[in-house]
């Protein structure tokens, strides 16, 4: 009991063992935070790519003119093919003269339904040579340089009194220069002729011969006399300035010399291309 006792004491007398306690931290600052800019938000996409300005933007502008050209030419190209066979409904210029006017005269009637006297009229009055020529009377064209001497032929002036448009403008010139040989290839010199009777204007709202002989002479195209197809051929280059049914003594002496002509190309074979053979 005294060992425990004594034990006792000795371990009372000892020291608990010490720890080293780890250094007291100071508090760390607080982190600062950085805020972030708020991204901008994408920009929607086109609906359409822009193309690059270059070589690449420049031939599909080309390609795209290309392609308009290459469309009217089909188009005009089916217009002339079409009117070889079916009547051309009206026309620019008469367009133009029914709204200026109110209306016009016009009634369109066959070549052979025509008094053949008039087409020799209108022949040797307006174009002698339609028979010889593919659509251009290159001779006349230079006879006529440097005077104010018109030298279009019949074919191109139902070019441009179907297709195009009034006026002298050298735009107009070389579109009937050239369409004026695509016509004369899809058509006949009789159909071309019979469309000329029947779109060339005889007064002021008057157009086609069965609308001029009933105008002017109150009888139908296939009635008219050599006097009177002569008269109406005198008047074309000027129609609303001549009077066929009151003609001046110019007018006379015109209408006179245009049935001479009539009967020369009648005889040397000059009116063989549109006059209505024998069956």
């Amino acid at each position: 009991m005294a060992k425990a006792a004594g034990s006792t004491a000795k371990g009372r007398g000892q020291a608990a063992p010490s720890f080293p306690l780890p250094d007291e931290e100071e508090p760390a600052p607080p982190k600062r935070t950085r805020r972030r800019a708020p991204r901008p938000e994408p920009e929607p996409e086109p609906l359409f790519e822009e193309e690059p300005e270059g070589p690449g933007l420049r031939r599909r502008l080309l390609m795209f003119l290309l392609r308009g050209v290459l469309l009217l030419v089909v188009a005009v190209l089916g217009l002339v093919a079409l009117f070889s066979a079916v009547n051309p409904p009206t026309d620019p210029y008469m367009l133009s003269e029914s709204r200026r006017l109110g209306g016009i005269e016009q009634a369109w009637v066959p070549l052979s339904e025509i008094a053949p006297i008039m087409p020799r009229a209108a022949v040797a009055a307006e174009d002698a040579e339609f028979c010889n020529h593919w659509g251009l009377d290159l001779r006349a064209i230079r006879a006529a340089m440097g005077s104010d001497r018109g030298a279009s032929t019949i074919s191109q002036q139902v070019v441009k009194n179907v297709f195009l448009w009034q006026g002298r403008s050298w735009t107009r010139k070389a579109l009937e220069a050239g369409l004026t040989p695509v016509v004369e290839a899809f058509w006949t010199k009789r159909r071309i002729l019979e469309v000329y009777l029947n779109v060339a204007e005889f007064g002021e709202g008057v157009f086609g011969v069965e609308a001029a002989a009933r105008h002017w002479f109150g009888v139908a195209a296939s009635d008219l006399t050599e006097v009177q197809a002569a008269r109406l051929a005198a008047i074309l280059p000027s129609p609303k300035t001549r009077d066929p049914a009151n003609p001046t003594d110019d007018l006379r002496a015109r209408a006179r010399s245009i049935l001479d002509g009539a009967a020369t190309i009648e005889a040397d074979g000059r009116a063989a291309c549109f006059e209505a053979t024998s069956p």
